[in-house]
């Protein structure tokens, strides 16, 4: 396949890379994250989210590492291919294409169930398929358009977060912390796991777009630290504003015996200003960006993922073609768009969000086995950014990344079995490919 075909546009800056890293994961603080509080309560989802941003924060660094050093649009893909081997690329590769992949219909069906009420008469799927059909289009015009889009999308939903913890901190009580704090006992808390790592999940998508920066090397570094940053400290205002108005239950369940609700800040604001104050309905409105810039942000890394597959003969090869005109990985955008829709269609949100859950933590995994293979055989490739305190951060993102996955694997067996059925059959067209 020459080169023509395969190549991308570098288009991307610093601050562009902070609005893609922040937009992919934004969302997880809009939703779904609340869904924890039901298995560990906040003590529970709290605890868990504590080691799952250690590993986040051990783990960015030392990809930040690995993207500098070989800025591909493959991301782990790549590491791993180089590192371990190609079986080991493929599990990698194969892995971040279904976390990106499965990412997208949870938060799809988030939209549709927001614009649902105000366009009642349309039902949550329709809305939810028409958004992916938009905002697939807007990545096959150019990724330009779609970077600008998604650093715009991502200040609003940044604004209406720090908006929302303000207004939510003026009824803000600790006792509200301590209320049921753990009901499902320590089980609690390893069952929320998947939960916790929604707040950061697919902030790993900077490195796929590496390829696409103008300084890889600057870019990549800044972009990565300062989104992490920010999504941490987004993190902790969020948790502790929303829960601290009246309890989790509150976030929970919109009454008693409801099913859970995908919507936390609207129940919590709810009870400080009311729903029908104009401030409520602002609040909610912006609100709808943090949706829309993970969504968009998400489609935005896959194309990349899925592409680099394509371009090694990993998957069908077709996926691996760049569009002449737009130096945009077209067909790799609809497939996704095809697949993601497929899941939308099951209506499971959170057992789509458990499976995106599952790739994370597998390329998480297989991404730091690879960095210490780098590091041992392939020290003759330039390394701009180091990882600090080598080796206690890559080891660290390694060890709770097992754990996590262990966990999630005995509370979700049915899951699991889905996740790996999907990664074996994926491994028979790779072998198939391979020759």
């Amino acid at each position: 396949m020459n080169q023509q075909k395969t190549e991308l546009k570098k288009t991307l800056g610093p601050f562009m890379l902070w609005g893609l890293g922040v937009g992919y994961v934004i969302s997880g603080m809009y939703f779904g994250w609340n869904l924890g509080l039901a298995q560990g309560g906040t003590l529970g989802l709290a605890v868990a989210t504590f080691f799952i941003i250690i590993m986040y924060v051990t783990f960015t660094f030392s990809y930040t590492e690995m993207a500098c050093a070989i800025p591909k649009a493959g991301g782990a893909f790549d590491y791993s291919r180089i590192g371990l081997g190609k079986h080991w690329g493929y599990l990698a590769g194969m892995a971040q294409s279904i976390e990106f992949i499965f990412a997208p219909p949870a938060i799809a069906a988030a939209i549709g169930a927001y614009l649902n009420a105000f366009l009642p008469e349309v039902d949550v799927l329709t809305i939810a398929i028409v958004a992916y059909v938009i905002f697939t289009g807007l990545n096959v015009v150019g990724v330009k358009s779609a970077a600008y889009f998604e650093l715009f999308v991502t200040i609003l939903a940044v604004v209406e977060l720090l908006i929302f913890s303000g207004v939510s901190y003026t009824d803000f009580e600790f006792v509200n912390l301590t209320k049921n704090a753990l009901p499902n006992g320590w089980g609690g808390a390893f069952a929320a796991i998947p939960f916790a790592i929604w707040f950061f999940l697919a902030i790993e998508g900077v490195a796929n777009v590496a390829e696409e920066a103008k300084n890889p090397q600057r870019s990549i570094l800044i972009g990565f630290g300062s989104a992490i940053f920010t999504l941490v400290l987004l993190c902790l205002l969020t948790f502790t504003s929303a829960i601290g108005v009246d309890g989790w239950e509150s976030i929970v369940y919109a009454s008693p015996g409801a099913e859970p609700s995908d919507s936390p800040l609207p129940l919590a604001l709810s009870h400080v200003v009311g729903d029908n104050n104009t401030l409520y309905h602002l609040l909610i409105t912006i609100g709808l960006f943090g949706l829309i810039a993970s969504f968009n942000g998400i489609i935005l890394a896959a194309g990349r993922s899925t592409l680099e597959l394509g371009r090694e003969r990993y998957v069908p090869p077709i996926v691996g073609i760049v569009n002449a005109k737009t130096k945009t990985p077209i067909n790799a955008l609809v497939v996704n768009m095809l697949i993601g829709i497929i899941a939308l269609m099951t209506g499971k949100t959170g057992e789509i969000i458990t499976i995106a859950c599952f790739g994370a933590l597998t390329l998480y995994i297989v991404s730091m086995v690879a960095f210490f293979a780098l590091r041992k055989n392939h020290n003759d490739i330039e390394r701009p950014f180091l990882v600090p305190m080598y080796p206690y951060f890559p080891t660290i993102a390694l060890v709770i990344a097992v754990i996590a996955m262990v966990a999630m694997s005995i509370y979700n067996i049915q899951l699991m079995f889905i996740y790996w059925g999907i990664v074996l059959l994926g491994y028979l067209v790779f072998r198939w490919y391979q020759g």
